[in-house]
């Protein structure tokens, strides 16, 4: 037999190793969790329009002072209103200020939405064109930031955040940076 004729064989078996290696790597527990590059450094300088007052802005600056969380959804985003309820419990504790960072949506849309759902946001910020975003790493809907008060990023999270993530997760990194003051 020649050899050429083991070829397709041969390319199956080395392409079914590569899949079957790819499959053995992703089954890590936290394979979702994505480290980000801004940890542990100066949160990236924003001036975003006011939600409810376009004429009114917020910089990070005028957040400095206390730890926040800045939280990113969009009234398109459905795992944000999966999130929302959560969020709400948890803004409601007044543990830490909650900052909402609306971004690539309309105005009339995400207002409506906080309508509907509520909200339990200190201020929201838009960013409809998702140029802020960007310098933050944003990449999806919704994830969060944990800011303290020299405006560090201490914690960041993508996804919804539930319960469990906020007691195991978001509490302890609040109260590790907390504690180091």
């Amino acid at each position: 037999m020649k050899p050429s004729r083991w070829l397709p064989l041969a390319g199956f078996i080395v392409l079914a190793a590569l899949l079957a290696a790819g499959v053995w790597m992703s089954r890590k527990p936290n394979r979702d969790a994505l480290p980000s590059a801004l940890l542990d450094k100066p949160a990236p300088a924003f001036t975003l329009p006011v939600l409810h007052d376009p004429s009114y802005t917020v910089s990070l600056s005028d957040l400095k002072g206390q730890p926040f969380l800045l939280n990113v959804w969009g009234s398109w985003c459905v795992e944000c209103q999966a999130e929302h309820p959560v969020l709400t419990r948890f803004a409601e504790t007044k543990r830490l200020r909650v900052v909402g960072y609306n971004w690539k949506d309309e105005s009339a849309d995400a207002l409506r939405w906080l309508e509907h759902f509520g909200n339990p946001y200190m201020v929201v910020v838009a960013d409809q064109d998702g140029r802020a975003a960007i310098d933050w790493g944003i990449y999806g809907a919704p994830e969060s930031f944990l800011v303290d008060g020299k405006g560090i990023i201490r914690w960041k999270h993508v996804g919804p955040l539930d319960d469990a993530i906020i007691q195991n997760e978001l509490l302890p990194a609040l109260t590790r940076f907390e504690g180091s003051r």
